[in-house]
């Protein structure tokens, strides 16, 4: 993922998920990694929001979709390299 900015503001933000307005409040840096990953699948924003959304149970969708980019941010991470104490 790009920089992102390390504003720690929380904004409301509206999309459409299957035909209903909705609202999430993230920060600036979960709502620009949201779209540089719908971007780099090539789908939209709210097709990833709705994705999110349909697999978060009772999570708080807000919350369902932090838990998601950390997710993708920690799989793109390399593998740590194994050192062996003695």
């Amino acid at each position: 993922m790009s920089d992102l900015p390390g504003s720690g503001r929380v904004v409301k933000h509206s999309i459409v998920i299957a035909g209903h307005r909705t609202s999430v409040s993230l920060e600036d840096a979960f709502w620009l990694a949201l779209k540089e990953i719908a971007t780099d699948e090539g789908v939209s924003l709210a097709a990833l929001v709705a994705r999110v959304d349909a697999s978060r149970g009772e999570a708080n969708l807000s919350s369902a979709l932090r838990v998601f980019v950390l997710a993708r941010a920690m799989a793109a991470r390399p593998a740590p390299s194994v050192t062996r104490v003695r």
